[in-house]
């Protein structure tokens, strides 16, 4: 069913038609760009369950296509993600394999991988800031190395894409949040740091979990207004001298007193 609302997003964005979501638009942004690439058009009216696409260039919305694959790559990559993080925490081989076989044969895991959703495209991130952070608490003992600023930089890009897919990815926010305040808290207690040292694993933490996702997650709104300069059936959720700015619109290049 929702295959209706985010492929015809996706095809918003191909034809750059303004639309109104309540989600960020970052999932609907990647689902039309993999459209994009595998050559869809973005003509196909996606009316209801079902449809048939006939004449159209379904390869790059479902069947074996691009946007097909690129969600279902997305979920594949929950698997190594469980993985990975699991045995950051534990150090057991067989606990991280046997995380990894349970998303393997799950079977909401893969129906949800294998359609147009933001489903797959949100949980990767979720999943990406969790092993990031758990990958940046393992180099605790090497502050400020490249690694240590890496996992500590891919975290804020992680909370970022979450965040920019639905506003559930707050979520992760709060988890990662948490972990940081713990973290910065110990780092306090321990006498043998000083106050500079301090500040300059506060700053890191301001800058890479908090800066940089907000830019990112601004840039996102940035590029969604950027593309979608036509006229389309978000207009009326905007403002007279918004809707003068997109091409179509009855108001369009239209003077508008302040």
């Amino acid at each position: 069913w929702d295959e209706t609302h985010f492929g015809k997003m996706g095809s918003y964005y191909i034809n750059r038609t303004f639309f109104f979501d309540v989600h960020p638009p970052l999932g609907k942004m990647l689902i039309g760009l993999a459209g994009y690439l595998s050559g869809y058009d973005g003509t196909f009216p996606f009316q209801k369950p079902g449809d048939r696409y006939e004449q159209h260039n379904y390869i790059g919305m479902r069947g074996v296509s691009l946007c097909r694959l690129f969600c279902a790559f997305l979920g594949s990559c929950l698997v190594p993600f469980a993985f990975l993080t699991v045995l950051e925490l534990s150090k057991s081989l067989p606990a991280a394999l046997l995380t990894a076989f349970v998303l393997i044969f799950d079977t909401g895991c893969i129906t949800l991988s294998q359609y147009i959703l933001l489903d797959p495209i949100l949980m990767f991130f979720l999943m990406g800031a969790v092993l990031s952070m758990v990958k940046c608490n393992n180099c605790a003992d090497r502050p400020f190395s490249a690694s240590w600023w890496f996992w500590l930089s891919l975290t804020g890009v992680n909370l970022a894409g979450a965040m920019g897919v639905k506003f559930v990815g707050l979520f992760v926010v709060l988890l990662v949040g948490l972990n940081t305040i713990y973290d910065l808290w110990d780092l306090l207690g321990n006498l043998s740091l000083s106050l500079v040292v301090f500040g300059k694993h506060l700053l890191a933490r301001v800058l890479c979990l908090i800066v940089l996702p907000l830019a990112l997650y601004t840039a996102v709104f940035a590029v969604h207004f950027a593309v979608l300069n036509r006229s389309g059936p978000g207009d009326g959720f905007f403002s007279s001298a918004f809707q003068s700015q997109l091409i179509g619109n009855n108001l369009h290049n239209v003077s508008i007193p302040e």
